[in-house]
């Protein structure tokens, strides 16, 4: 059984409508893949009616939060929420803040880009996000539409990561709020690429352990943007805690080079994962 647990639509800042990522995930021979767009469950509804006999969907989300350590430094990670209740209240609200907070981050980014002559516009990257979460990606695609950047990769590398002058930092929920809501929600916190230096700083291993005393269930072992070192600690902390050690693509369609199945979920860690109490299943089991 080939599972992924972690792909973006254009519900946030995939490129493949939900409908297009189901049949694409049929097409690449996964049985199970999870829908986990950035603060938004909008993706969920047409993934499920467009899903291929076959193929295993499990509603998810990408809840974007924030550490802060004693000292006040600040570190950005992602958790995924498998199985919560898309009707709980205080989880909608938090994520329709945290998307406020995008689009508002993204005008300031594009102002900011405009302001130093890059010939993009609000309107194309608004486009670009469709009725979906406005994110990176967006802004990335405007700038390789315009002929600045040969792809999306490059975008980030030059202009758009946390290390250059366009980056704008943007409101995240603090990371124990977060896994208390999803909990309270019926789902199960999942902590997505935990050791992807790559991306920025990360956590320490005893922030990673208090996530856990707080109610997450799982840890992301095998994700793209992790080393063969990362993925061995990651699993090593993975059974040190009794957490569920979960692998996936982290898939965004054309604006990342990561095919769909790149990395995958054991399929024992798939049932153990299914075998915890949630608000909701699968659809297609």
């Amino acid at each position: 059984m080939r599972i992924d647990l972690h792909t973006h639509t254009t519900a946030s800042d995939g490129t493949d409508t939900p409908g297009d990522l189901v049949r694409a995930a049929a097409a690449a021979g996964l049985d199970v893949v999870a829908i986990t767009d950035h603060d938004s469950t909008a993706g969920w509804d047409a993934a499920f009616a467009a899903r291929p006999a076959g193929l295993t969907v499990v509603p998810g989300v990408e809840f974007s939060c924030v550490h802060q350590a004693a000292d006040g430094r600040r570190t950005s990670l992602h958790l995924l929420g498998y199985f919560a209740d898309p009707d709980n209240v205080a989880i909608q609200d938090e994520w329709a803040r945290l998307r406020a907070s995008r689009r508002t981050r993204g005008k300031a980014m594009v102002d900011s880009l405009v302001a130093d002559g890059y010939p993009i516009t609000w309107e194309q990257v608004s486009l670009l996000a469709a009725s979906g979460s406005v994110g990176r990606p967006h802004i990335g695609r405007a700038l390789v539409d315009a002929g600045v950047v040969p792809d999306v990769s490059t975008a980030f590398t030059e202009l758009l990561s946390s290390r250059q002058k366009y980056y704008v930092r943007k409101a995240d929920a603090d990371v124990f709020d977060a896994i208390r809501l999803v909990r309270e929600a019926g789902g199960l916190p999942v902590f997505a690429h935990p050791i992807a230096r790559r991306r920025g700083p990360v956590v320490s291993d005893e922030v990673i352990a208090a996530m856990a005393a707080a109610g997450m269930v799982g840890i992301e072992v095998d994700h793209p943007d992790h080393d063969p070192a990362d993925r061995a600690h990651a699993a090593g902390l993975a059974r040190e805690l009794g957490l569920l050690g979960t692998g996936s693509s982290d898939y965004h369609g054309t604006n990342k080079p990561t095919e769909l199945g790149a990395c995958l979920t054991d399929p024992e860690v798939y049932e153990r994962l299914l075998a915890l109490p949630a608000a909701l299943k699968p659809v297609g089991e």
